[in-house]
């Protein structure tokens, strides 16, 4: 959203909201971001039906939040996939990354692979939204396993989900900056060969409790124990 000028307009989908689902009236507060950490404080000075004018008062831009967070998802089967973004992205997930894991059930190909990310995409982007998030979690390109490899191979800390691992993810050292990438498998499991090329990239094992989540809850918890002990949730 271009937040340049004095005045900002909110039609369309934005305006709908706005105007007819939360109802702001002239004279309240709103604050409007592009999703990249631009900010624009404003007031609302006119309201019509699916429109919303408003006047900036101030601007501020924050910077990105430290460390970042990627959750590399599986791929799970329906609707479970959107759901795993939407909460990802509530509770302040950076990055998702569909993951084409060998025994994901869901394959996304041709057309199929642009209909479910974007639908991946309106979810993390709705609920960048709804949570009030000035830094938008971003849904990347459907990744195979040489992608995931290489992310792990770039990041601060990575480490893989397994019930059965001995180490805890909330015992595990956190790195202050850089990313860290937490990766999640299908409900069947991830492959002894997928496993071994995770962690030769760099990637621990890691186990959140004493059940074994879905595959489209755990990176949730997963994120969820890392973020608490990060200063973003402090």
């Amino acid at each position: 959203m271009d937040l340049a000028g004095e005045l900002i307009t909110l039609h369309g989908q934005e305006g709908r909201h706005a105007s007819t689902v939360r109802r702001l009236a002239p004279g309240e507060r709103a604050d409007i971001t592009d999703g990249a950490g631009a900010v624009a404080e404003c007031v609302v000075v006119a309201a019509r039906p699916g429109e919303l004018e408003l006047a900036v008062l101030s601007r501020r831009a924050e910077p990105r939040p430290e460390p970042q967070v990627a959750v590399v998802q599986a791929i799970p089967k329906g609707d479970r996939g959107e759901l795993a973004a939407e909460l990802l992205t509530e509770i302040g997930t950076d990055v998702i990354v569909p993951w084409a894991a060998q025994r994901c059930v869901a394959v996304w190909r041709g057309e199929r692979a642009v209909r479910s990310r974007a639908r991946w995409n309106s979810a993390a982007e709705q609920a960048a939204k709804q949570s009030r998030r000035t830094w938008f979690a971003q849904v990347t390109e459907q990744a195979d396993l040489a992608g995931v490899t290489r992310r792990i191979e770039a990041a601060a800390l990575a480490a893989v989900l397994d019930p059965a691992a001995q180490a805890s993810l909330a015992d595990i050292p956190l790195p202050a900056h850089g990313e860290i990438v937490l990766v999640v498998g299908p409900e069947g499991g991830i492959t002894p060969a997928e496993t071994a090329a995770l962690t030769t990239a760099g990637a621990v094992a890691a186990r959140l409790g004493p059940t074994v989540l879905r595959a489209s809850s755990a990176g949730v918890v997963a994120a969820s124990v890392v973020l608490s002990r990060t200063a973003r949730w402090a």
